[in-house]
């Protein structure tokens, strides 16, 4: 019997295990798949927790809810890869692999960046972790006066449009609080704009000047000096805050950099078309753990799959792997007042404005604040439980589709 060893049950190997039990036979393949954690976390709904619309019972489940019958889940940690040997070493045992696929992710690290760590939990917080937005929750129930700054400390880092979301959603919080004239809220990113995209970028810091939220581009992270409450660019340039929402730098698994078999920052070297690791010989990446120039996002991951599973199967079959992926993403931003602007883009073209998925029809708009955006983004909650994490399709493609996007007039 054959074996496959998938590294991490978040969206991405959860949703690659599914997909390849279906296209396997149990009888002919062992399928594996390790974590170290028995819950799964809804990831996009962190964001929601520090203004108390969602809580932590709506971002967790048992990840033994998602993995099939016929795949072996086992709750433990990834020590080391070796793939030469095709071995996995983890804190209670190894595993060989005929094929392996990496799907560990990436998490933050406060500790990189000098001083942040000083004020940690007291007045500075993250929302990217589960103990972050709880303890955010906290500290914005009882905030009503002095000034918030969301500092991204830089690239690459989960969800680029979470940060956005944060302070469109702060400033409906504070409204609707009675006190956002006594709140400041801003933005401080190393990008030139608010947004990696320039049609994008454009649109959203309309949004942005329209919630009165102050936008202070290239600013590169050097320290947080938590006694004077200011964070610090390599330039000297200084930005004082009341409270700081930190996006500390985001690295992929120890066990990854350890192993050699990453960059120096945990991400996999992955050809961004296949998804194959570019240096490792049966070896698959997916989702957050890939350095390919893409979202880190859920969404991406269910993209990936597609293509990662078709070409796994491809060559166990004897056939070269297509190069299908294109990069796609699609993402509901959250903009309050019941409202939520739509991305999406791939590689090749950046976010446009236009309808989605049909032209004409939406029932999404792109680039703009809408109802049913909104409600897009609220039920992406089910999608993801009952459908996504179970490897059932979607009515989407996973390559991007240029119908309904308005295309700059040349």
């Amino acid at each position: 019997m054959q074996r496959i060893l998938i590294l991490g049950a978040g969206a991405g190997g959860t949703i690659v295990a599914n997909m390849l039990r279906k296209e396997l036979k149990e009888s002919e393949w062992q399928i594996t798949i390790i974590d170290r954690d028995e819950r799964h976390h809804y990831q996009a709904g962190y964001l929601f927790i520090p203004f108390g619309v969602y809580g932590e019972q709506d971002v967790l489940k048992p990840k033994k809810e998602f993995i099939p019958q016929g795949v072996e889940f086992v709750v433990d940690k990834v020590m080391k890869i070796d793939p030469g040997q095709r071995r996995v070493e983890t804190l209670k045992g190894q595993y060989e692999y005929d094929w392996l696929v990496i799907a560990t992710g990436c998490d933050i690290q406060p500790s990189e960046i000098p001083g942040m760590t000083e004020g940690w939990r007291k007045d500075i917080f993250d929302f990217y972790t589960l103990e972050g937005a709880l303890a955010l929750r906290k500290q914005l129930k009882y905030f009503n006066s002095g000034k918030i700054v969301l500092n991204i400390a830089e690239f690459p880092y989960k969800c680029p449009i979470a940060p956005l979301e944060f302070v469109f959603m702060a400033d409906w919080f504070f409204t609707v609080n009675g006190v956002r004239d006594k709140v400041e809220i801003e933005f401080v990113t190393p990008l030139d704009n608010v947004f990696t995209k320039p049609v994008a970028a454009k649109a959203l810091a309309s949004v942005a000047a329209k919630k009165n939220i102050k936008v202070t581009p290239y600013f590169d992270l050097a320290q947080v000096n938590a006694g004077e409450k200011t964070i610090e660019s390599h330039k000297g340039q200084k930005v004082g805050y009341d409270l700081l929402v930190a996006i500390p730098p985001n690295m992929g698994a120890k066990a990854l950099i350890d192993s050699g078999v990453s960059d120096p920052v945990g991400f996999v070297p992955t050809d961004k078309h296949t998804l194959k690791a570019s240096k490792l010989d049966r070896v698959y990446v997916i989702g957050d753990t890939t350095n390919v120039p893409t979202s880190k996002a859920g969404s991406v991951a269910h993209y990936q799959a597609y293509t990662l599973v078709d070409n796994l199967v491809r060559e166990i079959d004897g056939h070269a792997p297509l190069p299908k992926f294109d990069g796609h993403a699609t993402c509901f931003l959250a903009s309050g007042f019941e409202k939520a602007i739509l991305l999406d883009f791939n590689y090749a073209v950046e976010p446009l404005p236009g309808h989605f998925p049909f032209p004409g029809m939406g029932p999404f708009s792109l680039l703009q604040e809408s109802l049913s955006n909104h409600w897009g983004k609220m039920m992406f909650r089910w999608v993801y439980w009952n459908l996504m994490m179970k490897g059932l399709d979607l009515p989407l493609e996973p390559q991007m589709n240029l119908a309904g996007k308005i295309r700059p007039s040349a």
